[in-house]
């Protein structure tokens, strides 16, 4: 950050940039996720697994947007950061949160769809209440701890002087130390981006060769909006972690033109990132369109609703019919399988005595997942 001014005609492109990014993100996402958060808490009456996530991902997005009025502030007044040392450490450290929250909240998604084709039966088990509570507590305690170095390593300095002006930064600071920025930038881009992209990558690349393979093509509508939310993230946020990875590159090799430009670029890329906590409500608006003309506003609660079914149940249902279901597929595959007299091997949906055909057991399971993907998140 060169060339700072206090007037906003003369501001860098830089900041012209950052402003009007930061703006369209405030303005757009905090209105929108609260819309989210208000619809899935009050218009929804039964809330799947899916929905509740997402209701996770719009609280984390419209909470990391509250924090836009302080970077627009620096960005457009021209006189350094004016909120002390522990306002610059925590807008940072709740933007890192956001971050890692948001890519596991996704990864959490994928993982869901991942069990629903692959281990049905274990699907069906692990959704209860206790479990997602569980979860979700994992889950936020993990970025929460993962974003520790945001804070470690910014603060409020003056490295800038003007006209014998003292000028405060909320800027990055390593001690000087070439050890501690690498493990930085790598440690935001390996836990908040390639690793867990590895594991979404790798559940959809399962999950598309099981279907493939049983000849069946059908998409639900939820899968296909979990597949939106992971690109709309991936691209707002591959950006900043290229930074990164040139900053990195620049630092181990010496390579001043690098750096330079990973510094320059830092700025508009942080901005760009928090498109990705606005841009899911409009996604949603594409999504629940057909339910608009017929529902109003209501039209989002429709589309959330539509992520319950049969196979994947709903947090607001009883055990008890939870259970009732499962018992009556094992009791009709039991039946299956005494039907055309397979004897041989155990079966683990068979009661105690019970034993069939491990092939049958197979192609059964195999029909059960396919029915669990076909039923749910259809809408």
């Amino acid at each position: 950050m060169t060339n700072v001014t206090t007037s906003s005609s003369s501001l860098p492109v830089s900041h012209q940039v950052g402003i009007w990014l930061l703006s369209l993100a405030f303005v757009v996402g905090v209105p929108g996720n609260l819309f989210v958060v208000w619809t899935i808490v009050f218009r929804v009456a039964r809330r799947s697994l899916t929905c509740l996530l997402v209701l996770n991902l719009a609280v984390a997005d419209a909470l990391v947007l509250l924090s836009a009025p302080f970077f627009l502030h620096f960005l457009a007044a021209g006189r350094g950061w004016l909120f002390g040392g522990g306002l610059c450490k925590t807008v940072h450290y709740l933007c890192c949160v956001n971050m890692y929250a948001s890519i596991y909240l996704i990864c959490l998604m994928s993982l869901d769809r991942w069990l629903a084709v692959m281990r049905p039966f274990l699907s069906q088990r692990l959704r209860t209440k206790r479990t997602l509570w569980a979860v979700l507590l994992g889950l936020w305690t993990l970025a929460f701890l993962f974003a520790l170095p945001m804070p470690f390593y910014r603060s409020n300095l003056q490295p800038f002087m003007k006209k014998n002006i003292s000028m405060y930064i909320c800027m990055p600071y390593h001690w000087g130390s070439v050890n501690h920025e690498v493990f930085q930038y790598l440690w935001e881009t390996l836990l908040g981006f390639l690793l867990p992209f590895c594991l979404i990558v790798g559940c959809y690349a399962s999950i598309i060769y099981r279907l493939r393979s049983a000849m069946f093509q059908r998409k639900g509508r939820g899968s296909r909006l979990i597949l939106i939310i992971i690109s709309a993230f991936a691209l707002f946020w591959a950006p900043y972690h290229l930074v990164n990875i040139l900053q990195v590159a620049g630092k181990l090799q010496n390579l001043s033109s690098i750096k330079s430009f990973a510094a320059a670029a830092r700025p508009n890329v942080t901005a760009f990132a928090f498109l990705s906590s606005s841009v899911n409500p409009i996604l949603y608006v594409f999504a629940g369109s057909s339910y608009i003309r017929n529902a109003g506003l209501g039209f989002m609660a429709k589309l959330f609703e539509g992520t319950n079914s049969e196979g994947s149940g709903s947090f607001s249902r009883s055990t008890r019919s939870s259970r009732s279901g499962s018992s009556a597929e094992i009791t009709a595959l039991r039946k299956l399988s005494l039907r055309f007299g397979f004897k041989t091997g155990r079966d683990e949906w068979a009661e105690p005595g019970v034993r069939t055909d491990p092939r049958l057991k197979a192609e059964t399971d195999e029909k059960v997942g396919l029915k669990t993907m076909t039923t749910m998140d259809q809408i």
